[in-house]
């Protein structure tokens, strides 16, 4: 059995296409005002307040080896951290920051760390 997302293949509306090698839109960690860190592919505006993620995952915790929220952007979860399987499609209200992330960063999101 498979999950949502772990196919990598690209988004189109709300249908993932099995034949691409990735995503649609900028890998992203976003934040928020009730403290939620999130991973996702951002196909629209950054500096918008609510934002639609793709194939996004929650980090419900990260130890002190990451070195905070930036280093989720920076470098990715690591084996002590817990983040949730991906989902289709999120929408995030209450959005604080928008951090790029970094090719590494993706690939640790996507090893998910807590299995």
């Amino acid at each position: 059995m498979s999950f949502p997302g772990e196919s990598r293949g690209k988004w189109k509306g709300n249908q993932m296409s099995e034949n691409s090698g990735d995503s649609t839109g900028t890998p992203v960690v976003v934040t928020t005002e009730h403290r939620g860190v999130f991973f996702g592919f951002l196909p629209g505006d950054r500096a918008a307040a609510t934002v639609e993620l793709m194939d996004a995952q929650m980090c419900v915790y990260w130890s002190e080896d990451v070195q905070g929220v930036v280093g989720l952007a920076a470098t990715g979860p690591t084996s002590r951290c817990k983040v949730t399987r991906p989902v289709p499609r999120m929408t995030i209200h209450a959005v604080t920051a928008v951090f790029d992330a970094t090719e590494g960063a993706v690939a640790a999101w996507r090893s998910r760390p807590w299995s």
